[in-house]
């Protein structure tokens, strides 16, 4: 039996129907406390960001043999209590890379030009033309924090603009090809010299507000900075604090520490007019979620027709 907690493609879905017997329900995991009730013969679990497989969560699904996760994101499993179970976590790596680095061009380029949040003035009867004209990406700087697979791409396809690539990772060496027309720097050098600071780094102990209160001072005042990674490796207080001094020209954030936000996390950001909020979408397309169901699906499929 395999249960599915969030949403997926209805075609991956009746996929998995034609062999197995599922229990799918996208609206489980705003009710997680009932999801340990449903665990007792769940063979796989298919899963996004929202629902916590936990160690509590393992241990109520004495039958479970795998997880699928739709997207990339592994922070909400408990990986080492899925090993120490020999439980498989089958993650969709690449399925929506696509989705998320169009995610970071598009905002980048409608935040440094400056003029998507004009609508109530001249609906008013206003012409505010000065002060709509914004910027060019083309010949800026854009920085990654972090240099894998989605970093890698969105470097590609900025360069197509004409944008001078630098990049923060300390995990890939000096040596390696893969900085291959782009510069490697510090992270207090990339923050310095960036028009465009996009975050690609997951979510850990180490990565936990690497973009803190502290070095967001380093930022230019004509920059940008983008987070479509995760919540929490920016400091979103300290960073709407900037924002509401205009100290840096905007943001963009699809992640946030609190998903969906509360009262307290949404005001940091209430009143701002150069900050753009998504919930989540980064890497939600249409053609993502068919591509990110589809791989889970099948990964699913051969893990269970192998037992």
């Amino acid at each position: 039996m395999i249960l599915i907690t969030e949403f997926m493609d209805e075609e991956a879905i009746d996929f998995l129907r034609s062999k197995y017997e599922v229990v799918y329900d996208k609206e489980l995991a705003n009710k997680q406390q009932d999801i340990p009730n449903k665990m007792k013969d769940i063979k796989a679990l298919i899963v996004r960001n929202r629902t916590k497989v936990s160690k509590n969560l393992l241990e109520k699904s004495p039958n479970l043999s795998c997880v699928g996760r739709l997207g990339v994101g592994l922070d909400n499993i408990d990986l080492t209590a899925c090993r120490e179970k020999n439980i498989n976590v089958y993650p969709a790596t690449g399925a929506n890379t696509n989705s998320v680095v169009e995610y970071v061009i598009t905002t980048a380029l409608v935040l440094l030009r400056g003029a998507f949040n004009k609508n109530h003035q001249m609906i008013a009867g206003a012409w505010p033309r000065e002060e709509s004209s914004g910027n060019e990406i083309s010949g800026k700087t854009l920085g990654l924090v972090g240099f894998g697979e989605i970093a890698q791409k969105t470097s590609i396809l900025a360069k197509s603009f004409n944008m001078k690539i630098i990049a923060y990772d300390p995990f890939i060496e000096e040596t390696s090809n893969l900085w291959n027309g782009v510069t490697k720097v510090s992270l207090d050098e990339l923050l310095r010299s960036s028009d465009v600071v996009s975050i690609h780094t997951p979510l850990n102990e180490n990565t936990h507000h690497l973009i803190n209160s502290e070095n967001l001072k380093l930022l230019k005042q004509s920059s940008v900075i983008i987070n479509a990674a995760r919540g929490g490796v920016v400091d979103d207080k300290a960073l709407a604090k900037l924002l509401r001094g205009n100290k840096i020209k905007g943001a963009a954030l699809d992640v946030f520490e609190t998903e969906p936000m509360d009262q307290s996390s949404g005001d940091y950001f209430k009143g701002l007019d150069n900050v753009i909020l998504t919930p989540h979408i980064g890497g939600v397309t249409y053609e993502a979620n068919q591509q990110v169901s589809s791989m889970i699906a099948k990964k699913v499929d051969e893990h269970l027709s192998n037992l």
